[in-house]
Order: structure tokens, then sequence, then C-alpha cells
């Protein structure tokens, strides 16, 4: 135990081999580091305590029980130039009354009527695919979740500007990549290219956003959409502005990483990709809502990826009152992480804990919080039961007609940023049934 009682780990300085380890390989790095230390461990970068928790209990604390003694971490706090205060980024009762005002977006039956939506973008998407031809499919997933993200929560059609969209999107994600690094506010004023990249992706997405409020605001009708909801709560241009665009990028972006990973890891999976798509085939038609239940391997496939691949590969607090947790004391301003990532691996929860295999999902479930790909508490991700019914019925449309072959030789590589995107995209060969 260290002399001044905070968990046993590495210690650097910035800029030293502490941080240059953790920008080059940061799941290797969190990994090793639990793996190494246990439970509860920590590194410095420079004066900052960093400390991550990989046991399901004090994983429940933070998230649950004692959630009131911390706040957002650095990484969210540095998305506020793009996403203001947003649902992501907001605290206390800001947030709990964007929570409460969003939430009817998310209940069942609307859900259910979102459905319809997201099985014709999937059946559309493949209807484009040739057989044997390469596609990018994160970059086609991509497209699709931002679509129907688009109609089914705002009532936006993005069309042409889709490219616009993603681009922009893409060119933020880059910029926080840098921005969790010690000192970064120092270069919020300089003409630094990954400022200057930042402030033109959020020039064009304010432009695209801001247009859709006018828009909305011109023709005021409740369409039942989650902008509706939010236009009759009265929220200025700017606080509308903050939510679509927070939703924007938390309801595609994750399930688009998702489905990517899910085609990897299906393609690498024979046996299971072809139980997954006798399942599918069987429903006879396209998918609908109502076929969720007739889907259990599917929705077990799902359940493995966000296991293996959890789109919030790591979720970051910062305590506002000193903190025990395994018998240490951190001062108040640590950066608390807990990670699905490490957590959702570990062999202590897991069998086989490196294995694709849906079939463990027949199982005994594992511990509580040994697995929390949405999070936990009242920051749970509000969209979870959105995310779950459309990563079922697009990964049930697609299999219907379509299995995927990884391009021989593309490297598949695990980009870590904001999300858990595959670094070189993910090259997939279309094979028709």
């Amino acid at each position: 135990m260290s002399t001044d009682n905070t968990p046993p780990g590495i210690r650097g300085s910035w800029p030293g081999q502490t941080l240059v380890s953790f920008r080059r390989d940061p799941l290797g790095f969190l990994h090793q580091l639990s793996k190494r230390y246990g439970d509860v461990s920590s590194f410095k970068i420079g004066p900052q305590l960093l400390v991550l928790i990989n046991e399901p209990e004090a994983i429940r604390d933070v998230l649950v029980t004692n959630q009131r003694s911390f706040k957002k971490g650095r990484g969210l706090e540095r998305t506020k130039p793009l996403l203001g205060e947003g649902l992501l980024t907001s605290e206390g009762d800001v947030h709990l009354e964007q929570r409460r005002l969003a939430q009817p977006a998310f209940h069942r039956e609307r859900i259910a009527g979102y459905a319809r939506t997201m099985v014709d973008a999937a059946a559309a998407a493949r209807d484009r695919w040739t057989h044997g031809e390469s596609i990018d499919f994160a970059s086609e997933m991509m497209a699709l979740t931002l679509g129907i993200a688009g109609r089914t929560l705002f009532g936006f059609d993005a069309g042409t500007e889709t490219a616009a969209i993603r681009s922009a999107m893409a060119e933020a994600l880059e910029a926080f990549e840098i921005a969790t690094l010690p000192f970064f506010e120092i270069f919020d004023h300089l003409p630094v290219p990954w400022m200057i990249r930042l402030k033109r992706a959020k020039a064009t997405l304010d432009a695209i956003v801001y247009r859709i409020i006018a828009e909305r605001r011109a023709r005021p009708e409740d369409r039942g959409d989650l902008l509706s909801m939010l236009l009759l709560a009265g929220m200025t241009d700017t606080q509308l502005r903050d939510e679509i665009l927070t939703i924007f990028l938390a309801g595609h972006e994750t399930t688009a990483n998702a489905l990517a990973w899910a085609a990897y890891a299906l393609s690498q999976a024979p046996a299971v990709e072809r139980c997954m798509a006798e399942e599918a085939c069987a429903v006879g038609g396209l998918p609908s809502v109502e076929d969720l239940p007739r889907l259990p391997y599917t929705r077990a496939v799902v359940s493995e990826v966000l296991r293996l691949y959890p789109p919030a590969w790591i979720i970051g607090r910062r305590n506002i009152v000193p903190y025990s947790v395994g018998g240490y004391e951190l001062p108040v301003g640590a950066l608390v992480f807990v990670s699905p990532w490490v957590t959702q691996r570990d062999p202590r929860f897991w069998a086989d804990a490196e294995r694709f295999d849906p079939s463990r999902w027949e199982k005994e479930a594992p511990p509580k919080f040994a697995y929390f790909p949405f999070g936990g508490g009242s920051r749970i991700c509000i969209g979870e039961s959105f995310a779950w019914t459309e990563l079922i019925l697009v990964l049930a449309t697609l299999a219907q007609r379509w299995r995927f072959d990884l391009v021989p030789g593309h490297p598949v590589v695990p980009k870590p940023v904001v999300t858990l995107r595959p670094r070189h995209g993910m090259r997939m060969i279309p094979r028709r049934r």
C-alpha cells in the first residue's frame, strides 16, 4: 500500500512513460493494470490520480449506491464544446429534468412504433449490396443507424446530409481522442489542427441541427417523437440543439459500432452465424417487434457482442467528496474509472472469457455489474431498450439474406475513443444465402 493510502499501481508523470503507454493502448494498459494489481488499482499522470475499479460490488457502489458522491469524468466534460449541456454531459437537477422530459420517447410502446422504421431501413440497406463485392460494413451501419435515429426520434430524414453529419461526427470524435490529456485546456484557443477540426465539425453540425429546429418550430404539430416532446416542454433553441446532438451521437454511433463488431464476431464463428440465420429465417418474412420473443439466439448474440466489444468501453467519474474503496481513501478530485471492456473479459466472472460464445447466456447469469454495457444508476443509458430492439431486428433482417466474410488481410483493431470503433473500418464481403 502506498504511503498516501491510494491504491497500488503504476506511478508516472506527464509526459512520462505512463501517459505514453495509456495513450498508445488504453485497452491493454487498463487490462494489465487490473490483472497485476487487482480490484482497485491506480496510476498518476502528473498530479492527477486515476483509479481503476474492477470488482462488481465496488462498481455498483460507484454507479448506483453512492452515485451522488461523483460527477462525470474528464472525458465527457471535454465533450461540452460540441454537445453542450445535453443528457450525456449535464449534472444534478438539470440532468434529472432532461431525463424526465425525454424518457417518454423511450417507453416500450414508443419503441414498438419505431421498430417498423428500423426493419425497413435494414431491408433497404440489404437490397443495395452485391454478392461478393466488398463493403465497409462499419460505414454502412453508421449511415443506417443515423437514418433510424433521425427518423424515429426527430422526424428528420438525413438524406443527402448523411455524409456531412457522419464526417463531422467522425472529426469531432477524433479531436476528443486528444481531449482527455492533462492541460488540454491550453489548446482551446490555439490554432492547432485538432481544435480547428473540432470547430469545423461543430459549425457543420450546428447549421444542420438549427435548421431542423427552425423547420419544426415553423410547423409545431405533435408528431409523437422526441423532438415534439422537447418542443412542447418549452426548451430554447440552444437546449434543443444540445439534446439533438447528444442523442444523434449516443443513438447512432454506439449501435453502429456494435453492429460492426457483431459482423466481425459472426464471420469468425460460422456455426454461431448459421444458428442465428436459421432463427431469423424461421420468422417467415421481415421480422417485427412481435417477433422479438422468437429471436432468443439473436438476443444472445447481441449480449455476447456487447460483452466483448462494449461501445461504451470505459465510464469515468470524479469524486466530489472524500471516497473510500477497497480500504483506500481517495482524495477529492480523483478520476475513478470502471471499464466494461476490462470487467466483462475478466476470467473470474466469465468462463473462457475471450471466446465469443452466445450459448453462455443460456447458463447462469454473471454477478450483477460484471456486465454493464449500458452503465448503471440514474445515468444508465436512456436508450437501452431502443438499442436492444434495433440491434436484434437489424441483425435478424440482414441475416435473412446475407452472411458476411471478413476481407482477407483486413486489420481488425479496436479504437477506443468516446466509443469503441474499429480503427480501420470493417471490410466485409456479403454472401447471398
